[in-house]
């Protein structure tokens, strides 16, 4: 199977072409290509196929297998794998998910190559029942929660995928890996969810660390800067509409729009090229 790997602030993903590569169960296969001692390794696997909806249809899976709804970091790589492939020949086009159809925009630069790609993420979605967490509330905002030995005040969105995000003052008062994998499982999330630990640390800029639902701790999330950002809004931690996110592997824009419509904007890497062994 023939496949390109790629990078967005430090989120790696395996991109194979879906209309030429095929797989009798793509749950396994990205468990096999995902692992980092086995097989080529990377937070994800996607392939595009033909949509009835969009230019172009994303399929996304985690490392173990699961299938994602979207992915933000993903989605840039995506985009710049089907442009870079002339599978859309347009800088601005629309990919299906299963989060919805999302809108790209790719700014190109003088020598034709991608430097940025925007990405309309739609709205997000506060509503406690959609996250979906069992809390009985219209909105998850600073709830508490005893996770081990520790309380957590924690706030939850639906930004595609569910995401949690902890506010810190200093990343030191939680262990990422192990409040992050406990607070995913948490029997108030009967679907699981993303886990942010967020410090804001200028009126317009916000450090973050993810654990990852269904791929563990990674260097970067775009849906989770996304919701991060829209919770800082709304909380009056920060006031800024335009506001820089400082993921572990790079670094994320994102721009809240009227009733929280979030634009997200970010580089892609193509890392290599190469064909793996089933």
């Amino acid at each position: 199977m023939k496949f390109s790997k790629m990078q967005a602030a430090g989120n790696d993903f395996i991109l194979m072409n879906g209309m030429i590569e095929k797989s009798s169960n793509w749950n396994e296969t990205a468990k096999k290509v995902c692992d980092r001692h086995f097989g080529i390794g990377a937070d994800g696997l996607m392939f595009c196929e033909e949509s009835l909806k969009a230019d172009i249809k994303m399929n996304y899976y985690n490392s173990d297998g699961s299938r994602g709804e979207m992915c933000g970091n993903g989605i840039r790589c995506f985009a710049k794998f089907v442009y870079d492939n002339e599978i859309v020949k347009k800088n601005e086009f629309s990919v299906e998910t299963d989060a919805g159809i999302k809108y790209i925009k790719l700014d190109i630069g003088a020598l034709g190559a991608i430097e940025y790609l925007k990405v309309d993420m739609e709205k997000v979605d506060f509503k406690g029942k959609n996250v979906p967490c069992t809390i009985e509330k219209e909105n998850i905002l600073e709830e508490e929660i005893m996770i081990g030995n520790k309380k957590v005040i924690f706030s939850s969105v639906l930004m595609g995928v569910p995401h949690t995000t902890i506010f810190v003052e200093d990343f030191d008062e939680y262990d990422v890996n192990e409040t992050g994998s406990l607070m995913e499982k948490a029997e108030i999330f009967p679907e699981k969810t993303n886990v942010n630990f967020a410090k804001v640390t200028a009126d317009d800029t916000i450090m973050i660390k993810t654990w990852e639902r269904g791929a563990g701790r990674t260097l970067g999330c775009g849906t989770g800067c996304c919701a991060t950002a829209a919770l800082a809004h709304k909380l009056g931690k920060i006031k800024k509409d335009k506001i820089k996110l400082l993921a572990e592997g790079g670094e994320l824009f994102i721009e809240i729009g009227e009733d929280y419509e979030i634009t997200m904007s970010g580089k892609a890497e193509t890392i290599c090229h190469g064909e793996f062994l089933k």
